[in-house]
């Protein structure tokens, strides 16, 4: 189940108001009106717009709004939870058969847990399940990559095109040089620019992209270990084994908690450690 990620909003917020902070510390309210200049701002929006139009096709650019949207949402799904699900799945199992998990399957909300199961079920071999279950993986961070491909671009192209609208004030203000009155706006441009650019990269783009990426590598995770306990499920692993396999994946603090939570509850095992 997705939840609000608030790291994300909070993150951005702390970066724009520092940065209104230290414009305003130094240059006072009225200083912060010297950092907004709308032909500065065209030319590097303008510049990012056309070149993810030349680098991607337009379905890949309307989806740019809906794969930004993923940073602001994290799974709650916790691992020592789907661990506790398999060794429920397979105590029930090997207690009363394989086709009894078809009661059990409709109450399973994650689509790859329940794919997985239904395949060992249907009596797949353990090889083909894996092959599967992997492609569909595979398939899901290609998906992934090609999304953050579109913000790893804009944070390519923001700065170059700040560093161009930097060379266009530049030659406007050297052709100029005789005309006083132009030397301000033209030096605006060529300074602004670079900075519009470079905050859009470094405080956007490329911040979104790489929790984007990190999001990708714990859901693979999460899938690998669902796998793991599909087979052992199938395999009609004892429980206690199963839960020792699947307790690898845990870090050392998550297991010290659930031995700590066992031993509230009167329930610790030896074979858990």
């Amino acid at each position: 189940m997705k939840k609000f990620d608030v790291l994300t909003p909070v993150g951005l917020t702390i970066g724009v108001v520092m940065l209104f902070f230290g414009i305003v510390y130094n240059g006072g309210i009225s200083g912060l009106l010297s950092f907004v200049d709308p032909a500065s701002l065209l030319i590097v929006l303008g510049g990012l717009l056309s070149g993810l139009l030349v680098s991607f096709s337009l379905k890949d650019i309307k989806q740019m709004a809906r794969v930004m949207k993923q940073s602001f949402s994290s799974d709650e799904r916790k691992l020592q939870d789907l661990i506790d699900t398999f060794v429920h799945l397979s105590d029930r199992a090997r207690r009363e058969g394989l086709l009894s998990l078809e009661m059990e399957i409709d109450q399973v909300k994650d689509r790859f847990l329940r794919k997985g199961v239904m395949l060992a079920i249907d009596g797949v071999d353990p090889d083909v399940i894996n092959d599967i279950l992997n492609a569909e993986i595979a398939a899901m961070e290609e998906r992934h990559r090609k999304g953050r491909a579109i913000l790893e671009k804009a944070g390519d192209y923001a700065p170059a095109w700040g560093m161009i609208g930097t060379l266009i004030g530049l030659v406007l203000m050297l052709k100029n040089l005789n005309d006083p009155s132009t030397l301000g706006p033209n030096m605006a441009i060529a300074l602004l620019t670079t900075l519009y650019g470079s905050l859009l990269a470094n405080l956007v783009f490329i911040p979104v992209a790489a929790k984007l990426e990190l999001k990708t590598e714990e859901e693979a995770f999460l899938k690998q270990i669902i796998i793991e306990g599909v087979i052992g499920v199938q395999s009609g692993q004892n429980p206690k084994l199963l839960q020792e396999k699947l307790s690898a994946f845990l870090s050392e603090e998550e297991r010290e908690a659930k031995v700590n939570e066992l031993r509230g509850n009167g329930a610790v095992d030896d074979e858990i450690h």
